[in-house]
C-alpha cells in the first residue's frame, strides 16, 4: 500500500457520505441499514430516530459492524472499509454538540432539525472503530488488511 493505513482510512471516510450499519436485533439476527454520517478523525457520528429499531438494538448491544465504500465503476477499483465498532447514543450536551457540529459541517440541511418536532425524535450516535478491514482491490482482487484502530492511528 503506497499511502499509510491512516491516510487510506481517512480518504475513504472523507470520500463517502453513507455507511451501512449492522446492529443486532433482539432475535439475534443482524439488521443492516444505510445511514449518512459525519466524522472527527476516525470517530463517526450519525443522527437516527430515537425510537428506531437501530436505536433499540444499540441500547441493548453497542457492538456494531459497518461498511463504507467509495463509488466505483469497475470492481477492480473497489476501495472501502469494514469495521467492528462500539456505538453509543449520546446523552451529554457537549458530546451532542460535537456530533451536531460535525453533521452540520458535512450536511448543512441538519440545521432544519433545530427547534422542530423532528429534533425531539432524533438521537445522535458516536461510533468508535475497534477493528478495521481495509479493502483495496487496486492491490488485487479481494485485497484486504485487518488492523486494530490503534494500528491504523499509528501508521
Amino acid at each position: 500500500m503506497n499511502t499509510s493505513h491512516k491516510d487510506f482510512v481517512e480518504s475513504v471516510i472523507d470520500g463517502a457520505s453513507d455507511l451501512t450499519l449492522a446492529t443486532v436485533r433482539p432475535d439475534g439476527y443482524p439488521q443492516a441499514t444505510t445511514i449518512s454520517y459525519a466524522h472527527d478523525g476516525m470517530t463517526l457520528y450519525a443522527g437516527i430516530g430515537k425510537d428506531s429499531q437501530k436505536a433499540h438494538n444499540i441500547r441493548a448491544n453497542p457492538r456494531v459492524s459497518l461498511t463504507i465504500n467509495l463509488p466505483y465503476d469497475d470492481w477492480r477499483t473497489i476501495r472501502g472499509l469494514s469495521m467492528a465498532a462500539d456505538a453509543r447514543i449520546l446523552a451529554a450536551a457537549p458530546e451532542i454538540a460535537q456530533a451536531q457540529a460535525c453533521l452540520l459541517k458535512r450536511f448543512p440541511q441538519v440545521a432544519q432539525w433545530s427547534g422542530t418536532d423532528m429534533a425531539d425524535s432524533i438521537v445522535f450516535l458516536k461510533i468508535a472503530p475497534r477493528v478495521i478491514s481495509i479493502l483495496d482491490y487496486t492491490q488485487g482482487f479481494g485485497h484486504t488488511e485487518l488492523l486494530s484502530a490503534e494500528q491504523v492511528l499509528a501508521s
